[in-house]
Order: C-alpha cells, then structure tokens, then sequence
C-alpha cells in the first residue's frame, strides 16, 4: 500500500489545546478531592509477646508495675464469648461485656497520677479457640477511649501482654 501526500505546500503546523487538558485535570482533582474519605485512627497498640522462655518470676521481679491486672477471656464451644462470666479479672472479679471491662478499667486507673497510668499493665489470657474479634474488643476496651465532648483520645493502659497460648483441650 502506497501512502501519498495531498498537496506539497499544504503542511500545516499542529497546535495543542492546552485549557480543555487543564479543565480535564482539574475535574479529576475535584472528583478526587470529593470522594476521598479520611479513615479514623485504627488502633495503634504497644503489645508485649510472650517469649519462647518466659519465666514469669524474671518478669516480676525485674518490673513492678504500679497497677497489674490479669483479664481471662473465655469462650464457649463456638469461639463466641461466654455470655455470662466470659470476662474475669483479676481472677475474683467476673464481668459480661467488654462495656463493664472498660468502665472496671477507668475506675480502677483513673484515681492514679499519670506516671502510674503509664506503668499499669493489662495481662489478656485468652481460651484457645476464642475468636479474635474479642480479643481486639478487650484491647480497645482497656487502651482508652475518645472522648465524645471534646474529641480527644485518653489513653488507660499501653502495656498489654499475652499469656502464652493453652493447647485446646483435646487435641
């Protein structure tokens, strides 16, 4: 196939449009600037692992925490939280939501100074199968809150550590 040119002198200069481009750009900078959602502050937790060789005795001993506290979360045979005392704490004290943990938590921290505040620990022992919804809901319910009046976050405990699992029974 032979191309052919029409007319030698006809060569004409081609000349971009440059405002429709930069209509274009702006609209897609608009619609961007509409649709995009500014997500709430997922939760960020400082959360201390148990070790291959955790001797609990070492960790006492090396540090006292002002305020301890043990929480057990027990699960029923679906993976659910128990209904009635599937929250324990301290061992003597039994619990039925996450609502009741929080509030247990504020009363229990919120009588003491700051520095004490900061060196509060929360122990989470968790049934084996239990469903790891609870446990981020035990996480959230002793890390803090925000505030509804004023929007700010006051935090209760950071230190949160984990028992090392159980094997489930049976297996």
């Amino acid at each position: 196939m032979k191309l052919r040119r029409i007319g030698k002198g006809s060569e004409s200069k081609i000349e971009l449009q440059m405002t429709p481009m930069i209509d274009v750009v702006f609209q897609l900078l608009v619609f961007f600037l509409f649709t995009f959602r500014i997500a709430t502050q997922e939760g960020d937790f400082n959360i201390k692992m148990p070790l291959t060789t955790y001797s609990s005795s070492q960790t006492v001993a090396a540090e006292s925490p002002v305020v301890m506290m043990h929480v057990r979360l027990r699960a029923d045979g679906s993976g659910r939280l128990r209904q009635s005392g599937g929250i324990v704490v301290n061992g003597d004290r039994v619990l039925d939501s996450f609502e009741q943990l929080h509030n247990y938590v504020i009363g229990v921290i919120g009588g003491h100074e700051p520095s004490a505040k900061a060196d509060a620990e929360v122990e989470l022992d968790c049934d084996y199968n239990l469903h790891y919804e609870h446990l981020i809901d035990a996480i959230t319910a002793v890390s803090g809150y925000v505030d509804k009046s004023t929007g700010q976050v006051n935090r209760l405990i950071d230190k949160i550590s984990f028992t090392p699992p159980q094997a489930a029974p049976g297996s």
